[in-house]
């Protein structure tokens, strides 16, 4: 029985210790991809900072500036872009970014909003399908490595719908990095174009005479310079909200990338130390095991060595019988 047991036990060893190296191998990958998608994201982000600028510079001399830019106060055609991974093996992170999709659709369809649902990763199609929410687009591949081919595929599916104007409002349902340590789920709205447009950043914050300064000149509420348009503002706007929706949807998917490898990294790290604990007690059950088969074994050996020598004095003693008298005489 004890025998067995320790088999057992080695399978389920060396099960383990191949799951540990899937586990490691998967951590160390994600950890290197963590500081490329960090700097993808700070090189994108000036560009959809200054693109907004210009957005909004050119929407407020155009007569479409109204529908372009600001919240719209009650919208009733909603497109919700959520954003998720192709794998799993990252924690909470899929689980998050679909609740919150959900939660928002459901208050939606309760003011009587209209949401259509696109989604970016593999994913959001079987969650979605499973609460018979239906999805009208699927993006896949994107989410490991995105690239800008990448979001200008997003955006000519979403963009020209917005023109038309079959949606009223466009909102990216995703996660944002703040840190290598922090990462939280967001809704933000990609159109209209927000008109306090801000893209965070994570540089180091001024000093206090630099932001003196920054807030007075927002508070002046001047243009720093004179724009001329040519050939007008209207044709500049179909120009630039494709880019605009290109550059923010990229950001944003770099964002999530990130985060993903994020989150892997931490779940499969928490998976490694786990499997190194599983280990060290299933060690020490075979060794316990070990040990009562060689006692087991010690203590056979002993018993039959005591039978034998308990049936070797039986049978000396009907070897050689004691004399008799007459013998004796």
């Amino acid at each position: 029985m004890a025998g067995g047991q320790e088999r057992v036990l080695r399978r389920r060893i060396r099960s383990i210790e191949a799951t540990k190296k899937i586990t490691r191998s998967f951590e160390l990958i994600a950890a290197s991809q963590i500081a490329r998608a960090q700097g993808r994201i700070a090189g994108s982000r000036p560009y959809v900072k200054a693109i907004a600028s210009i957005l909004a510079e050119t929407a407020a001399e155009s007569g479409s500036a109204t529908r372009l830019l600001g919240i719209p106060e009650s919208p009733q055609n909603v497109l919700a872009l959520v954003i998720v991974a192709d794998r799993g093996l990252a924690g909470a992170y899929n689980s998050s970014v679909l609740r919150v999709g959900e939660r928002l659709i459901r208050s939606g369809a309760a003011k009587g909003e209209n949401y259509r649902v696109m989604a970016i990763g593999k994913k959001a199609q079987s969650y979605f399908r499973f609460r018979h929410q239906p999805v009208e687009r699927q993006f896949i591949g994107m989410s490991d490595r995105p690239s800008f081919e990448d979001a200008r595929q997003v955006a000519a599916a979403i963009v020209p719908l917005f023109l038309d104007g079959e949606l009223d409002l466009v909102q990216v349902v995703s996660t944002r990095m703040r840190s290598a340590s922090s990462q939280f789920v967001e809704t933000r709205q990609l159109l209209p174009v927000p008109a306090n447009e801000q893209v965070p950043d994570q540089h180091p914050s001024p000093t206090a005479g630099e932001t003196e300064a920054t807030d007075a000149s927002a508070g002046r509420g001047t243009r720093l310079g004179f724009f001329e348009f040519e050939p007008d503002a209207e044709s500049l706007l179909a120009a630039l909200i494709p880019q605009y929706a290109e550059a923010a949807i990229y950001g944003a998917l770099l964002e999530a990338s990130a985060s993903e490898h994020t989150a892997r990294q931490r779940a499969m790290s928490a998976a490694t130390e786990n499997a190194e604990e599983l280990l060290k007690t299933l060690r020490r059950v075979m060794n316990r095991a070990r040990q009562d088969t060689i006692t087991t074994e010690i203590m056979e050996i002993v018993g039959g060595s005591e039978a034998l020598r308990a049936a070797g004095g039986v049978a000396h003693e009907l070897t050689y019988p004691q004399a008799t008298e007459e013998q004796t005489v």
